[in-house]
């Protein structure tokens, strides 16, 4: 089995290093790491490929455009995404796996909120994903408690069946909107950690266009 782990990143030099050292690379697997970077200005790209990790440069701005760009690119038959800010516990990678295919599942969320290390997230941050996460849940029917995580385990083969309209940071809530939807899923918690390098989301601007994007999805004609 194959497994593509895929990291979007932007300027993480301070982090990038840790978070591919942590990957497990366990040997019964065929492991292939994708970087999907934002043209960094910092020496991110030369750090993942001493690594080893394929990287690829994408200069189309947002969030879901970046992991678009490296599902096209990944060819493991399940994909894991983390951020590259060494905020997930990239160590746990060969455990998740292991339970999505022990238990016949399509897609894994991780869940950050149970097992949060202090400081980790803000409280702002907090408040606007439980806003998000409870719109999700009223709108949508998905009965999850973390709508924004960024963590995900999946079986390649269910991306041709998700409707993926978002290029930017509602393509998280999307996803899972779309996975909940037609496959079998579930969500796990794992460990949250405090984030090397500089904090790039804006919560309140993000939040707006998060829940906006909610709204519009759930009432648009299809």
């Amino acid at each position: 089995m194959k497994i593509s782990v895929v990291i979007p990143t932007l300027n993480e030099e301070e982090s990038i290093g840790h978070v591919l050292d942590k990957i497990p690379k366990d040997k019964k697997y065929d492991w292939e790491i994708i970087i999907v970077d934002g043209n960094s200005k910092d020496r991110t790209r030369e750090i993942a490929e001493k690594k080893g990790a394929k990287v690829i440069t994408e200069k189309r701005k947002g969030y879901g455009r970046a992991y678009k760009t490296g599902f096209q690119h990944a060819s493991g038959d399940i994909i894991v995404t983390m951020d590259g800010d060494d905020t997930y516990p990239a160590e746990d990678i060969t455990k998740l796996v292991e339970h999505l295919v022990k238990n016949n599942l399509d897609f894994i969320s991780c869940e950050r909120f149970s097992m949060m290390q202090k400081g980790a997230m803000s409280l702002t941050h907090k408040i606007g994903n439980m806003i998000l996460t409870i719109a999700t849940r009223m709108l949508f029917g998905v009965k999850i408690k973390d709508s924004q995580s960024g963590m995900w385990i999946f079986r390649r083969s269910i991306l041709e069946d998700l409707n993926l309209t978002s290029d930017g940071m509602p393509f998280s809530e999307e996803l899972k909107i779309e996975a909940w939807r037609k496959f079998r899923c579930e969500e796990v918690p794992i460990e949250y950690r405090e984030r090397k390098g500089e904090v790039k989301l804006n919560t309140w601007k993000d939040g707006y266009r998060n829940l906006a994007f909610l709204i519009k999805k759930r009432f648009r004609k299809t």
